[in-house]
């Protein structure tokens, strides 16, 4: 067995023979973003991370070292790309990056992946590089392929129920709010300031966009939700019950790939 689930941590011995066992791998894939006064920059990194080693505990899988930068924040879901801080890749380089990866671990000899997103904005350009890589390889003949995800799909309704007691303002404001805070409180206590958290109202945003972006629509903060009531309490049991969601769907797909 590996004595760590983080890929980077193993000599690359240890790493080829685990591939050669079938171990899955885990691409958790964040942002550099602000998240308010209160949570560090990398928040979807270090979530996505820990979300993937849990996963790869339960499926026998390797997490990757992660993508750090992501595609650019969008003012309805991260506060907006205008904000100091936030640092971000354009669609091409991250499909670029997402297509690249595919690739190289079917090079080692991997034939399934994971990519295990922490930043809404990411998603579709990551399913874009995947399928090209994975499209590319499958005309050479190679077996190779990827399950996308990104971790809040897989919170329940009786958790949010539970967590928000009817107060839940719904997942297009929840940046930088009780969801991701709690889960920092409970995994990173030493990289959370509550004391700094702005206890503001939900941002009112339109259903549409407006470019160049109107910065007033942001609140002050630059979280779209009130991080007031997070708990590590709440972030226990979010990242319990996602963890167990997030494992047997995995383990699910994978069961129908297995000869």
């Amino acid at each position: 067995m590996p004595s760590s689930v983080y890929m980077e941590e193993l000599d690359a011995f240890t790493y080829r023979a685990a591939i050669a066992e079938g171990a899955p791998i885990i691409i958790p894939v964040g942002s550099i973003e602000q998240h308010g006064p209160h949570l560090p920059l990398n928040t979807d990194v270090v979530l996505s991370k820990a979300m993937g080693a849990r996963l790869a505990g339960a499926i026998g899988g390797l997490v990757a070292a992660p993508i750090v930068y992501g595609y650019k924040s969008q003012q309805r879901s991260g506060g907006g790309n205008h904000l100091g801080g936030t640092t971000s890749l354009d669609a091409a380089t991250l499909i670029s990056i997402a297509r690249t990866l595919t690739l190289e671990f079917a090079r080692h000899g991997a034939h399934r992946l994971v990519f295990l997103n922490g930043h809404f904005e990411n998603y579709q350009f990551l399913y874009e590089g995947a399928e090209q890589a994975t499209a590319e390889l499958s005309l050479h003949g190679q077996d190779v392929s990827a399950i996308l995800l990104s971790y809040w799909d897989f919170v329940d309704e009786d958790t949010i129920e539970e967590i928000y007691c009817g107060s839940f303002p719904g997942w297009d404001v929840e940046h930088g709010g009780v969801l991701e805070t709690s889960l920092m409180l409970h995994l990173y206590p030493e990289l959370v300031r509550p004391d700094r958290v702005m206890d503001l109202p939900a941002a009112q945003l339109p259903r549409y966009d407006v470019l160049p972006v109107r910065a007033e629509l942001t609140p002050e903060s630059g979280c779209l939700s009130s991080a007031k009531a997070a708990s590590e309490a709440a972030g226990r049991l979010l990242l319990e019950r996602t963890s167990k969601a997030l494992a047997e769907a995995v383990s699910t797909e994978l069961a129908l790939w297995l000869p």
